[in-house]
């Protein structure tokens, strides 16, 4: 079975690769990424990866490629994925992340090549949700307020007309936030991590830990939890159908920060940096992921405790 693999040196794409490695199933492996270094397969020795670098808003190296490797699965990761670096690049962020999918699902379309494609959504395409909807289920209104949300929208949409339009095999998902080992400091729990992990080995003296808002709540999924749901969708999931990839559980900002420094013993300092607050933001997002757990009996089993510690743990090690 050919798997394709986009955004394949990302955050993500590794768990998942890691995942994969321990299922009973052989997949020749070609993973896209814009990195024009090799791919480092050495933490996937059994796993037959090659690995192409690829600008995929490009339409003829999208072409060839597809024409020539033929993909049974496709999973898409490759995105500009931060909510706020959409804020500070919009144009950049949607063209990206809108004509990239376009790009690799038009060929498979022309090639007329059997494919199961996995669309990466995101739970920011529901924004600001009314309490009494909450947990948002995937019926629930969408309405996006941030460019990134906006471009995953327009995905999705896409992916629709394709499934409807040309009966190619598309499944959807609204992944809500998820975290782990190894996550850019971009993202907000890595960062917390990384900072307090400084605090702990004293390379801050200040004790000081630069936030924005963290009295929004969120729903946050373990990236390996996750990982696993898209192998699932991918091999399991119903074609034109959209799932919540969440744990139903919501807790703010504020008080991951201070799990963290329970489970690190240390005492902080706030810094609240106005320009990390977004434009216009969700408060709370809590999402209901039955459809997964009755449709494909997926339920997230990381504690939230766990995954901080692993985190907390990734970051001493690579400081």
């Amino acid at each position: 079975m050919k798997l394709l693999i986009t955004g394949i040196n990302g955050f993500v794409a590794r768990h998942f690769l890691d995942f994969v490695s321990k299922q009973n199933q052989e997949f020749e492996i070609l993973g896209i990424g814009r990195s024009i270094n090799s791919f480092n397969n050495n933490h996937f020795q059994n796993l037959n990866i090659n690995y192409k670098s690829i600008d995929l808003l490009n339409k003829d190296d999208v072409s060839e490629m597809i024409s020539k490797f033929r993909p049974d699965f496709l999973l898409h990761l490759a995105s500009v994925s931060s909510v706020g670096y959409s804020w500070k690049h919009p144009q950049e962020s949607f063209v990206n992340n809108t004509n990239i999918f376009l790009n690799l699902i038009d060929r498979i379309r022309i090639e007329n090549i059997k494919c199961r494609i996995l669309s990466i959504g995101s739970s920011e395409e529901y924004g600001i949700v009314h309490k009494n909807d909450l947990p948002i289920i995937e019926e629930c209104k969408l309405n996006p307020v941030s460019p990134y949300a906006v471009a995953r929208v327009s995905q999705e949409m896409i992916s629709q007309i394709y499934t409807k339009g040309y009966n190619m095999d598309i499944v959807m998902t609204r992944s809500f936030n998820h975290f782990g080992p190894g996550q850019n400091e971009v993202f907000v729990i890595s960062s917390f991590a990384k900072q307090l992990v400084e605090i702990s080995l004293k390379k801050k003296q200040n004790r000081k830990v630069i936030v924005g808002d963290i009295d929004i709540i969120r729903d946050f999924v373990d990236v390996r939890d996750v990982v696993k749901a898209y192998y699932t969708l991918l091999t399991k999931g119903r074609k034109g159908e959209i799932y919540n990839i969440s744990s139903g559980i919501g807790i703010s900002l504020s008080e991951i920060l201070y799990k963290m420094c329970e489970i690190l013993q240390i005492e902080i300092n706030i810094d609240i940096n106005k320009e990390l607050i977004r434009p216009s933001d969700n408060p709370v997002i809590i999402g209901n992921s039955d459809k997964m757990k009755n449709e494909l009996n997926w339920i997230p089993e990381i504690s939230i405790e766990k995954s901080l510690t692993d985190m907390l743990e990734w970051w001493k090690t690579n400081l």
